[in-house]
């Protein structure tokens, strides 16, 4: 058999494709999950902050599949944990830990991976649904290749169609400047140059490929692997946390793979709506701390000074446009 050919982004960046008839073999390169089929050997991690009625539906999708979900509640004070624990009143594989404040996403994911007792630990986001046969697929995947540390899933909209950020390069700050002034357009003309890190515009490719990142919504993760690379940056409150993690895997050696037949529904925004401008300062904190920590001494001062400005002065437009919408509401209701 032929080995399989990388699968070139652009000139010089090829992404290995991790394709063999033990991965993909099965009726259209699904692992099917029967009726019957034991609970598998996963922990599901679920960190929960105000996330309403997703929260009981997010954990209706994964009870059946896992052996245990621990909900890690960020001191929420909606009625998320009630309608829960009145949808599953007495479910022994539900367990909730309650934290007494908002300690951010990372610290909270590090509490539900200690308290974890299977040798795999899904780290899932409380606005995410698990479809019948995904988990089932990851989790084949990832067992039938001892390298890779995480694995995670086609991430879609509720209409099917494909979000970024599932699959993706990581964010360096060049590419990142190429995204923020749009000239990811002229990669047509220099491809390696004007690279666009999101790889969701890219076709799915045809069985699970390696990649330099994944989501934070929805990582399979080993706890052996864990246990190698060490937990989530807890500097980080929201957001390019995954990011950090998956820079980390893949300098420890471990492959990170994208598995395109594992979808996952994505309500995006969900628990971020209420508080955006919260929600973007800690986004835009997070960018500048993953920055500084990784490609500080790769890339010139001008070039980092350039970068941190611009984050701060997306920070702020962005910022404009919230109080002016909220200006705007309060000026109707009156």
């Amino acid at each position: 058999r032929s080995k399989p050919e990388a699968l070139c982004i652009a000139p010089g960046i090829c992404l290995s494709p991790i394709i063999s008839a033990s991965v993909s073999g099965s009726i259209g390169g699904y692992y099917k999950m029967d009726d019957d089929s034991n609970p598998l050997c996963i922990s599901a991690v679920i960190v929960n902050y105000n996330a309403g009625q997703t929260l009981v539906d997010c954990v209706e999708s994964a009870l059946p599949q896992v052996t245990e979900v621990l909900i890690v509640d960020n001191a929420s004070s909606d009625r998320s944990l009630e309608l829960c624990t009145g949808r599953f009143p007495a479910e022994p594989k539900l367990r909730i830990i309650r934290n007494t404040a908002n300690l951010g996403f990372a610290a909270a994911c590090n509490i539900g991976a200690k308290a974890a007792c299977e040798p795999h630990v899904l780290f899932l986001n409380p606005d995410c649904i698990l479809s019948k046969n995904s988990l089932p697929r990851l989790l084949h995947v990832l067992e039938m290749i001892p390298q890779a540390g995480m694995a995670g899933g086609l991430l879609t909209n509720q209409d099917g169609t494909e979000q970024a950020g599932g699959r993706r390069a990581v964010p360096t700050p060049w590419r990142s400047l190429v995204r923020a002034f749009g000239l990811y357009r002229l990669e047509r003309y220099w491809p390696r140059l004007f690279f666009d890190f999101h790889l969701h515009k890219q076709s799915l490719p045809p069985g699970p490929l390696e990649v330099e990142a994944i989501s934070g919504a929805l990582m399979l993760v080993r706890q052996e692997a864990i246990r190698d690379v060490g937990p989530w940056d807890e500097g980080y409150f929201l957001h390019c946390e995954d990011l950090d993690w998956c820079m980390r895997f893949r300098e420890k050696g471990w492959k990170i793979l994208f598995v395109p037949d594992a979808p996952v529904v994505h309500r995006k925004g969900t628990c971020s709506r209420s508080r955006p401008i919260f929600v973007e300062w800690h986004k835009h904190r997070g960018m500048m701390r993953f920055y500084r920590k990784f490609f500080r001494q790769e890339y010139p001062g001008a070039l980092m000074w350039l970068v941190a400005a611009g984050i701060w002065l997306r920070f702020g437009a962005i910022a404009t446009i919230y109080c002016m919408q909220y200006i705007g509401r309060l000026a109707q209701s009156r």
